[in-house]
């Protein structure tokens, strides 16, 4: 197995920047494709969380995690894109896992499968999404079946 310290000197530490604003006056469905804009405008990810606001309110915690590069332009996204007036922002320090994709052989076709060594020569696997739906669409399967074909594939 290797040292213990062998696995934490492979973790990837990486300076981001985590973006924040509540919105409590827009419809649900105009938050559904604002996620969308905010990868392709250069998100790692974003989130929705529901919160209670102001005046007794529902509302919406809208987080996005990004580079520190492309904060400039998901600010503007966000102003554009959204009715909030006012955006927070904090740098953080994120740890990740080393990290590989693999592909496996199913019944169902194959499987791209995620992966990320939490100990030195020990994986853990996450079948990739859209893989797995669109084999499951194809053979008329539940997306369960395929996402447990693909995670028995893994060697």
């Amino acid at each position: 197995m290797g040292s213990p310290n062998s696995s934490k000197r492979s973790i990837r530490e990486e300076t981001l920047v985590l973006l924040e604003t509540n919105l409590d006056d827009m419809p649900g469905e105009q938050l559904a494709p604002l996620l969308d804009q905010l990868l392709a405008a250069g998100a790692l990810d974003a989130w929705f969380t529901p919160i209670q606001m102001k005046k007794n309110r529902p509302g919406i915690l809208l987080s996005v995690l990004a580079p520190p590069e492309d904060a400039a332009e998901l600010r503007a996204a966000l102003f554009l894109h959204t009715t909030t007036l006012g955006i927070r922002q904090h740098t953080i320090q994120r740890y990740s896992l080393p990290r590989r994709v693999i592909t496996v052989n199913t019944p169902f076709g194959a499987i791209r499968v995620k992966q990320g060594e939490y100990a030195p020569g020990q994986w853990k696997s996450a079948p990739e999404f859209e893989d797995c739906l669109a084999a499951a669409r194809a053979h008329q399967v539940p997306l369960a079946r395929v996402y447990q074909a693909a995670l028995e594939a893994v060697p």
